[in-house]
């Protein structure tokens, strides 16, 4: 049973009429759209990264990026985070306070704005245990101000409490308990991977960016990887965006999926519908004559 207070992190609409952060026209999009990619393009010198790349993500979905190595899904995830810049394209994004233009805020905002993310190479603290790096995670949610947390005032016992109560909550609800005040560094690879995705799920996010959460598991560590995104999205309320490159994981957990190569949308629809696309095969496998004939000397 996850805790209420867990349980309250949805995707409700925000007021009507509020207006995007630092000014601008208010960026039009439908209600249940969450996100918004509009012609992304990312030049890094020379090179196309990304070329137009347009998609939508509905609130309560899982949206998966697909794509061979160099496909540009990361590079989209960047640009998400704001730690790239497009050359052409904006991000609506509905944010808490109501519709705004990602694209035009800080990289230091975005996690305030409900959106967390975790990443392909683990990024954790490895000298602090798996409960300081979860408190970590808190910080966006921190009223308090310096002075208040320099004199420990009653405002900031209770910051310090409520941070405790949700960090722990997270913890049953990833079953880490046998964890909690284990070092990082001592952690089996599998089970930091879930540690980050707890750290991410500690700032109550209204948007989780996954970046490979497979990456380095084994069938049964992916299998449980599976089972909790889905319950992220089904218990929790939270809307994933998430880069993938385990077909059988997409398979189960996709709403829909986006299939991407040298930079470009090959095609994007229902997990099936995308597998089987020619221009999908032929960007993983080679021609679609290739990959008859290979059926045919196997069979």
């Amino acid at each position: 049973m996850i805790a209420p207070t867990l349980v309250a992190v949805r995707t409700a609409l925000p007021p009507e009429g509020a207006l995007p952060a630092r000014g601008g026209p208010s960026p039009v999009v439908p209600a249940s759209t969450l996100l918004s990619a509009n012609n992304l393009s990312v030049r890094f010198g020379g090179v196309l990264a990304v070329n137009k790349v347009s998609f939508d993500v509905q609130q309560g979905e899982v949206f998966t990026l697909i794509g061979p190595n160099g496909a540009g899904k990361t590079t989209v995830f960047n640009l998400i985070s704001r730690i790239y810049t497009p050359s052409t394209g904006e991000i609506d994004y509905l944010g808490p306070q109501g519709l705004i233009r990602l694209t035009e805020q800080l990289p230091q905002a975005v996690a305030g704005l409900g959106i967390a993310r975790t990443f392909q190479n683990i990024e954790l603290f490895e000298h602090a245990t798996v409960l300081h790096n979860l408190l970590i995670g808190r910080h966006t949610q921190r009223k308090s101000g310096f002075w208040q947390d320099l004199l420990f005032t009653a405002a900031t016992r209770d910051a310090e409490l409520q941070a405790r109560q949700k960090a722990e909550e997270v913890i049953e609800f990833l079953d880490l308990q046998h964890h909690r005040d284990s070092m990082v560094a001592g952690l089996p690879y599998g089970v930091r991977k879930v540690v980050e995705l707890a750290r991410a799920l500690c700032t109550e996010p209204r948007l989780l960016l996954l970046d490979e959460p497979s990456s380095g598991l084994n069938v049964e560590e992916t299998d449980d990887m599976a089972f909790w995104i889905q319950d992220i999205k089904n218990e929790l309320g939270i809307t994933v965006l998430m880069v993938e490159h385990d077909m059988s994981l997409v398979s189960k957990v996709s709403d829909r999926v986006l299939a991407m190569n040298q930079g470009e949308v090959l095609a994007m629809g229902k997990p099936r519908e995308v597998q089987t696309d020619p221009g999908v095969i032929e960007a993983y496998l080679g021609s679609v004559d290739d990959v008859s004939s290979l059926r045919r000397s196997i069979t």
